[in-house]
């Protein structure tokens, strides 16, 4: 596809971050799984609810531009998510497993950021104020999910180390 105007490029950007998150649909549930700590499980079951409600603005913003949220891959989502399920098939400590999560979920998280906010930003120099807003919600809410995994790893990875045998110095 040939992008030629800023509005195609942002079309592009928002028929990626759709596929990312119906990505992350089908991946939250598995690390949900997978996890062992209370906090990080409540955090996967938390963000699996937002993600839905972010795919809904994603198709509110489609409906009103006329056009299809279909039609892209996210690839950059597929290698984050194929990390994630790779440490899912380690035979890790429990808590070292909920450590490599949290940082997996925060690579997704700093991956939607960095789209969201691009996209956002589109929006508002497209004079889609609306969108604009309905982007930053989104954006606001993947900020709050990694500012949580990082204040659980900060437990977490204590754990870790402790699991490990390792003395902290």
């Amino acid at each position: 596809m040939e992008l030629a105007s800023l509005h195609e490029l942002y079309v592009e950007g928002l028929r990626d971050l759709y596929s990312a998150e119906h990505q992350i649909l089908k991946a939250l549930p598995k690390l949900h799984k997978g996890a062992t700590n209370p906090k990080v499980k409540d955090v996967f079951a938390t963000h699996l609810a937002q993600t839905e409600q972010q795919v809904v603005r994603l198709e509110q913003i489609f409906e009103e531009l006329g056009m299809s949220p279909k039609g892209k891959h996210c690839k950059g989502m597929e290698g984050l998510v194929a990390e994630g399920a790779d440490l899912l098939k380690e035979d890790a400590n429990p808590d070292v497993l909920d450590a490599g999560l949290i940082s997996s979920a925060q690579h997704v998280e700093h991956y939607e950021m960095a789209g969201y906010g691009t996209v956002r930003t589109y929006a508002q120099l497209l004079g889609f104020a609306k969108q604009a807003e309905l982007l930053q919600t989104t954006l606001d809410e993947e900020q709050a999910a990694d500012l949580i995994l990082t204040e659980i790893a900060l437990s977490v990875n204590v754990d870790a180390i402790v699991g490990d045998g390792e003395m902290v110095e």
